[in-house]
Order: C-alpha cells, then sequence, then structure tokens
C-alpha cells in the first residue's frame, strides 16, 4: 500500500502579492514615522540647546527661557518618543494582521497621526502663552 501525500495548499498568488503590498505601505508607514518622531525629538533636544546657549551670552530679567525652554524641550522629546513606541506597537499588530491566513480586513482604530497633532496643538498653546508672558 503506498500511502499518497499529504495535499499541500496551494497559495493563492494574488492574495500573497496582495499581503506582501500591505506590508510594504506597512513598512513605508513606520519609515515615515520614524523620521516624523525623529524631527520631534531633534527638534526639542535643538530648542533646549538653542535656548541655553543664548542665555548663557546675557543676564535674563525675572523671565527664566531656560527653565521654560527646557519643559518645552522635554515636550517635544516626549511626544517623539511616544509616537514612536506607539507606532511600532500599531507596526507589529498590522504585520500580524497581515499574516494570518485568513481574509485580511480593516480594523478602524484611533489615528495616532491625530493623537500627535492635538499634543502638538497643545504644546503650541503653551508655547504661546509662554512666550505671551
Amino acid at each position: 500500500m503506498n500511502d499518497p501525500l499529504p495535499a499541500r495548499k496551494v497559495p493563492n498568488i494574488q492574495a500573497e502579492l496582495a499581503k506582501e503590498r500591505n506590508r510594504a505601505a506597512a513598512e513605508r508607514t513606520l519609515m515615515a514615522w520614524i523620521r516624523t518622531c525623529l524631527a520631534l525629538i531633534s527638534f526639542g533636544f535643538g530648542i533646549d540647546r538653542i535656548v541655553s546657549a543664548i542665555r548663557s551670552l546675557q543676564v535674563a530679567g525675572d523671565f527664566n527661557p531656560v527653565r521654560f525652554s527646557r519643559i518645552l524641550g522635554l515636550a517635544f522629546v516626549a511626544l517623539g518618543t511616544y509616537a514612536m513606541i506607539v507606532a511600532s506597537i500599531e507596526h507589529r499588530q498590522e504585520l500580524a494582521r497581515i499574516q494570518r491566513e485568513e481574509d485580511y480586513l480593516y480594523t478602524p482604530r484611533r489615528s495616532l497621526g491625530l493623537t500627535v497633532a492635538i499634543a502638538l496643538v497643545g504644546i503650541g498653546a503653551i508655547a504661546f502663552i509662554g512666550i505671551l508672558f
């Protein structure tokens, strides 16, 4: 008795190519978030360093721009770090969804871009008020 070889599942080439396109799109999205987060972190660090350098050259009055710039710089660094962590987590989840054998379905979720935009509005408002007074 010859045992027949177990039937191999033939991959659907169109579905596999669609998964590869989705994976490539997820990689491009992650790279865009990396650039955005790096810019936020660099901007926050730059604000602190520039204001500290200016402060060392002059004597200021009652307003301490060094402390305010440090808080503002740390806010940008924190926002960039938070966005990088969330983008990495979302990227891994997206790759896991694409990799599953069942049909890939879009699942709505909170927008990281909107979250970062709202945080930037808050940081901008605090900076505006801090500079105004």
